[in-house]
Order: structure tokens, then C-alpha cells, then sequence
């Protein structure tokens, strides 16, 4: 396990007063906070990769054939 030494300024301190009001450490804030943010940067390339596909011609046509595929082995 590693260590992170940080320096904070007041906005930073304003909010982790907010985070630790309830009992939560300052280190656990820091660890939720990190998580939290790299799993919206996790979903938000998704998003991105999703609309691009969305957005290819070749793919949404190989989609649509895909379908047309599995509705004719469904009519057996």
C-alpha cells in the first residue's frame, strides 16, 4: 500500500470538512474521492467509444444485418 501526500488549499479543506462531518477520515474521503473520479472517467470513455460506434456508418450496417440475420433464424 502506498502513501499520498497532498497539500490542500481552502476550497480543498472546505470539502473534506463536508466529506468527514459524518465520521469518515480524511484518508477514506481521499480513496472515495479518487475511485469516484476514475470511474466516471471510466464510464465517460465508454460514452465516448458507444457514440462513435453509434456514429459509423460500417458498424450501425453490420448492426442492421445482424438483426436482419437473427429475425430470419427466429421465423424457424
Amino acid at each position: 500500500m502506498g502513501t499520498l501526500t497532498i497539500r490542500t488549499d481552502p476550497e480543498v479543506e472546505r470539502a473534506l470538512e463536508s466529506l468527514t462531518g459524518e465520521g469518515q477520515s480524511r484518508s477514506e474521503a481521499a480513496r472515495a474521492a479518487i475511485l469516484e473520479t476514475e470511474r466516471a472517467h471510466r464510464r465517460a470513455r465508454l460514452r465516448a467509444e458507444a457514440e462513435s460506434l453509434r456514429n459509423d456508418p460500417d458498424d450501425v450496417e453490420a448492426s442492421r444485418e445482424l438483426a436482419a440475420e437473427m429475425d430470419a433464424i427466429r421465423a424457424w
